[in-house]
C-alpha cells in the first residue's frame, strides 16, 4: 500500500499495557513505525508512486457528512474521493501526522486545482465551488483502495483497544491537532489484507479550534484559532487533562441535543494516563522541523502559515515530551 513502511505486527487489549501484545481477532489500531525519523511526509502514506492522475472523470456525488464530496476517476484507473471546503488543507496534514507515529491514516493528497469532466448540470451540493468547465479549487483527494473495504465502525469508549497505551496515544494526538469532531461514526474498521484496521477517518475539523463552533470557518485549519486555543489544560502526576475537545460554542445552547452530543465528548480528552502522553510524545520528537513543514506544504498551505503552524505544534510537541 505505497510506502506505508516497514511496521512489527501490534494490537492493544484492554488489559495490555505494553507495545508487543496481541489480539486473536481484534485487529489493528497501531503499528509500530521503524522509520519515523526518515519517512516522507510530502507524500505521506500512500507515497509518491500512489499520487493522484492528471485527468479527472466525475462520477457520483457523495451526500454524506457535512462537506461537499464527490466520486471520480483518473486516466490510470484510479478512484478517488473528492472532498472540497475548508477541511481539505488540515485533514490532509492530520493524515499524514497519525500515519508517521504508526497509526492507519488514509491515502489523502491536496489538489489546489482539479478539473472534471462530466459533471452534471445539476448537483445537489458544492455547485458554487464547481466551475462550468468542472474546475474545482483547493480539494481533497483520498484514494479508494481495491483491497480495503469498509466493514464498520468503532467505539472511543467501548472499542477493542480501549485502555491501551496506543489508545491513549491516539486520544492525545486528537489533542495535539485539535480535532474536535469526535463523533464514533468518523471511526471506521476496514478489512485490509485478511485483517481488520481501524483508524480515525474523518480529520477534517482539525488544526483550529477546541470545539465547535457555529462558524466552521474559524474552527478547522484557522491558524490564529490553533495558536491561540488550549492544549494541556491539567497535570497530575497520573494523568494529563487537554483542551481539545471543548464544550461547543454558546449558540448550542438554544439546540440542546446538539449541545449534550458535543458535550458528552470532552472526557476522550481528559484523565489520560500520564505516561502514554508522554510516550506519544517521544514518538512525534522523532520527527524533524523539515518533516513537519513537509506535511504542511503537502496540504496547500503558504509558507508563512507553514512555519507558524509548525512552531505552534513543536511546542506542544515538547510539552508532550517533557510530561
Amino acid at each position: 500500500m505505497g510506502d506505508r513502511g516497514v511496521y512489527a505486527k501490534t494490537a492493544g487489549t484492554k488489559d495490555a499495557r505494553s507495545v508487543g501484545n496481541t489480539t486473536g481477532n481484534a485487529g489493528e489500531l497501531w503499528a509500530a513505525p521503524v522509520d519515523i525519523s526518515s519517512r516522507n511526509l510530502l507524500y505521506g502514506p500512500g507515497g509518491k508512486k500512489h499520487q493522484p492522475g492528471k485527468t479527472f472523470t466525475f462520477l457520483k456525488e457523495d451526500l454524506h457528512g457535512t462537506n461537499p464530496k464527490f466520486d471520480v476517476r483518473d486516466e490510470n484507473g484510479v478512484r478517488w474521493k473528492a472532498k472540497l471546503g475548508v477541511e481539505s488543507q488540515p485533514e490532509t496534514v492530520a493524515s499524514r501526522l497519525l500515519w508517521a507515529v504508526g497509526y492507519h491514516a488514509d491515502e489523502d493528497y491536496f489538489l489546489d486545482t482539479l478539473q472534471m469532466r462530466g459533471v452534471p448540470e445539476h448537483l445537489h451540493r458544492g455547485h458554487d465551488l464547481v466551475a462550468s468547465d468542472g474546475t474545482v479549487h483547493h480539494l481533497r483527494l483520498k484514494r479508494d483502495e481495491k483491497d480495503r473495504k469498509k466493514v464498520g465502525s468503532w467505539s472511543w469508549r467501548n472499542g477493542p483497544f480501549s485502555g491501551t497505551r496506543e489508545w491513549n496515544g491516539l486520544r492525545v494526538l486528537m489533542a495535539l491537532i485539535d480535532n474536535w469532531d469526535l463523533k464514533d461514526e468518523n471511526n471506521a474498521i476496514y478489512e485490509e489484507h485478511g485483517k481488520r484496521i481501524y483508524e480515525v477517518s474523518d480529520l477534517g475539523a482539525s488544526f483550529g479550534t477546541t470545539g465547535v463552533l457555529v462558524s466552521k470557518i474559524m474552527a478547522k485549519g484557522n491558524l490564529s484559532s490553533f495558536e491561540t486555543s488550549k492544549f494541556i489544560t491539567k497535570r497530575t502526576p497520573e494523568y494529563v487533562d487537554f483542551g481539545t475537545p471543548s464544550l461547543p460554542s454558546p449558540l448550542y445552547v438554544f439546540n440542546p441535543w446538539q449541545y449534550g452530543r458535543r458535550a458528552r465528548l470532552r472526557w476522550v480528552g481528559r484523565h489520560i494516563d500520564r505516561a502514554d502522553a508522554r510516550w506519544i510524545g517521544q514518538l512525534l520528537g522523532q520527527l524533524s522541523t523539515s518533516q513537519l513543514r513537509d506535511a504542511f506544504r503537502a496540504a496547500g498551505y503558504s509558507q508563512a502559515d507553514v512555519t507558524a503552524f509548525v512552531q505552534a505544534l513543536q511546542t506542544r510537541i515538547d510539552q508532550l515530551k517533557a510530561l
